[in-house]
């Protein structure tokens, strides 16, 4: 069996639909990678064919331990590239996703090695992510979307989903980043949320909201700790 670049972004893309519990079906690929469905259709076939995923009978797609191993080290690349694009060039938190697409697979074993003497094991992405981290495990861990936030609360952004540029540069122009910390002042009746910042207050959509997991935070920061967390971009 050749492992083609198609074949690795196909297998990450199963594992990334899991731990993100959106529907791991064919249309969700197809939406993910941006492909026509009969194009998806026929490497499903081929990625079944090489035992690498399971098709059931209402379509659901799901990897096999061979499948599993693949993305497994795939998404750890992609998490330290990552890591060494902001930690180590300094590029900006929202643009690192997008290129380290492109990168990933280019990864030696020696590379991976070198990255992780210098990165370390442990340590989150620059979105807040973990390596191979889903919703369960957060939602084990007491995270919680903030989409599902009451009003009142106190919290700090922890991770929020990464394969969205657009919807990442917005959330930085809003202040929404890593380590972010604020209050819940209202759910509104035309379905957005009103945040606190201390400094000042926006309106965030409950699909935004829902691409962001926070924890409870009893501090309230001031006009200083949002100031740092400007210096981030």
């Amino acid at each position: 069996m050749k492992l083609t670049i198609s074949k690795e972004d196909y297998l990450k893309a199963i594992a990334e639909a899991e731990s993100e519990e959106e529907p791991v079906i064919a249309a969700t690929i197809a939406r993910w990678l941006k492909i026509t469905p009969p194009a998806v259709a026929l490497a499903l076939r081929r990625l079944q064919r090489d035992k690498l995923i399971r098709v059931g009978g209402s379509g659901q797609l799901s990897l096999t331990a061979a499948g599993r191993q693949i993305s497994d080290r795939l998404r750890k690349r992609h998490h330290l590239i990552e890591r060494m694009l902001t930690e180590m060039l300094g590029m900006q938190w929202y643009k690192v996703h997008d290129e380290a697409e492109r990168l990933e697979h280019a990864v030696s074993d020696d590379f991976e090695r070198k990255l992780i003497q210098k990165l370390g094991e442990e340590g989150p992405c620059p979105h807040g992510n973990e390596i191979n981290t889903g919703a369960a495990q957060r939602r084990k861990s007491g995270l919680m979307l903030l989409a599902e936030v009451p009003a009142g609360k106190r919290v700090k952004v922890v991770g929020m989903y990464e394969r969205d540029r657009s919807l990442l540069e917005y959330f930085d122009g809003l202040g929404l980043r890593p380590g972010s910390q604020f209050q819940v002042v209202s759910r509104n009746y035309d379905d957005t949320m009103t945040l606190d910042f201390g400094v000042k207050q926006v309106h965030l959509g409950q699909a935004a909201a829902g691409k962001v997991w926070v924890q409870g935070h009893s501090t309230r920061p001031g006009r200083g700790a949002v100031g740092s967390l400007a210096r981030v971009r």
